[in-house]
């Protein structure tokens, strides 16, 4: 069983995240993603879009600001709605969120939807315990806006302040009539984007779970009212089904799918994929049907005409919106948990390995010299001539056996040796980290080699 404490030394330890700020005592909740989670990132950040937007044809990009007007932040109901039910320790001045509180105290009961006074009641009546120092005695419920205020210019006033976004669909939805209007795409077609978000959570934790800074990976698919639970559906299975393909136990995977009144306001049905974390299962992917609701509020904030005109039917609407949104850093830990392995050999020797997909994994090869001073040069002209394609690894550093656990503790599909018979044959011995298989590769067939073994 794979713990958290597992996860955050290996981590820190193999060079996957680091503590941020760690130099000056560290900074609560940042964490620094070095060489190999810096891949990983990129490389599940490429998968995502791989699949979401270049393999369908209905789909676009976009990168929009991360500071966007004040008004955007109003009009989507930010300014006044995005808070957290916040409660206080009357003991130790602890505070907390209240649902998580009650969620930890009964893991069957979903908070999601309850107003503040209920959710005060249900601490007070059930006499749930403080996580810090046990008691039972908290503060009245207050909301708690999580946005990160900022000021434009260099006069800190009221009419300067701006925020950090949130999340990155509203960047979407008030570019909404250019993208299409640029790229001419029929409703139904969908716009996708990776970005960095900013939520000061009250509890942030878990390691990299719950962060104050995060990545994105959302799209907003616009459709025809009354088609919306047909798309709905589709792209539930399709992100379980992403998710699966690279790797992820299906027993380790499950939908919670919400009840009506456990609803945001916007949205007519929303589900989570969740993950079962060191900590249980918790929410890894949410997909929700938003309605028209965003739209409808910005052409009603602005004043602008956000309707689109069916070409085959010259009907007028306001389109509906499926949102699949998922964090990055969560996906990170998953993958993480999910591929850590600790393997008992025939011979009784145990080896670390991280069974990661070959698409994720940081190094897609490492090229290690059989004998240092006898094939060196050889494995490094192999080395230079395939980072023109992939992220690959030059390893000389002790024995070969020692070499080969270290490349497969970290996720390293293949390992490609020069050997005594490279000169004669000009071929190469190439290692699989899971069967440990080892077959004879001609040096000119190992670019196609390892972009067959390592496809998504």
């Amino acid at each position: 069983m794979v713990t958290l404490d597992m996860i955050v030394q290996y981590a820190k330890t193999t060079g996957f995240i680091y503590q941020g700020s760690e130099l000056y005592g560290g900074l609560a909740n940042t964490w620094d993603y070095g060489p190999l989670g810096s891949l990983l990132k990129k490389n599940i950040k490429n998968a995502w879009v791989q699949k979401f937007q270049r393999e369908s044809a209905n789909n676009v990009l976009l990168d929009s600001s991360i500071l966007l007007n004040s008004e955007v932040w109003k009009a989507s109901g930010h300014v006044g709605g995005f808070s957290d039910p916040l409660t206080e320790c009357k003991s130790c001045n602890q505070r907390f969120r209240a649902d998580k509180l009650i969620e930890e105290h009964d893991h069957s009961v979903n908070a999601d939807g309850w107003d503040t006074d209920k959710m005060y009641n249900y601490l007070i009546e059930n006499k749930v315990k403080c996580p810090s120092c046990g008691k039972t005695d908290f503060l009245p419920i207050r909301k708690f806006n999580m946005m990160f205020q900022t000021f434009q210019g260099v006069v800190l006033e009221q009419a300067n302040q701006i925020y950090l976004r949130p999340e990155t669909a509203q960047g979407i939805f008030i570019q909404f009539k250019n993208i299409q209007r640029s790229t001419r795409k029929k409703v139904p077609f969908g716009v996708c984007q990776v970005g960095k978000s900013f939520r000061n959570e009250i509890t942030p934790g878990n390691f990299i779970f719950r962060t104050r800074e995060f990545e994105q990976m959302e799209m907003e698919f616009f459709v025809k009212p009354g088609t919306e639970m047909e798309y709905f559906e589709y792209w539930k299975s399709f992100c379980m089904n992403w998710l699966t393909n690279l790797g992820l136990k299906r027993e380790n995977l499950e939908f919670d799918d919400h009840k009506p009144e456990a609803l945001s306001h916007y949205s007519n049905a929303t589900t989570d994929i969740r993950y079962r974390f060191p900590w249980g299962f918790d929410e890894l992917w949410g997909i929700a049907s938003r309605t028209d609701y965003d739209l409808k509020a910005h052409q009603l904030h602005s004043g602008e005409n956000l309707t689109y005109l069916d070409p085959d039917t010259n009907e007028k609407y306001l389109p509906y919106v499926v949102e699949p949104a998922v964090g990055v850093e969560r996906l990170v830990l998953a993958f993480l948990t999910d591929a850590l392995d600790e393997e008992t050999l025939d011979s009784g020797d145990t080896r670390q390995i991280l069974r990661i997909h070959p698409a994720l994994a940081p190094y897609k090869a490492a090229i290690l010299p059989l004998m240092k001073k006898e094939h060196a040069d050889k494995a490094f002209e192999i080395y230079t001539e395939l980072t023109k394609y992939f992220d690959v690894i030059y390893d000389e550093t002790q024995n070969i056996g020692k070499r080969y656990r270290r490349q497969d503790a970290i996720g390293t599909y293949l390992c490609i040796t020069v050997d005594h018979d490279t000169a004669a044959d000009n071929s190469v011995t190439v290692r699989n980290r899971d069967t440990m298989e080892q077959v004879r590769i001609p040096i000119k067939e190992l670019r196609g080699y390892i972009e067959e073994q390592s496809k998504f």
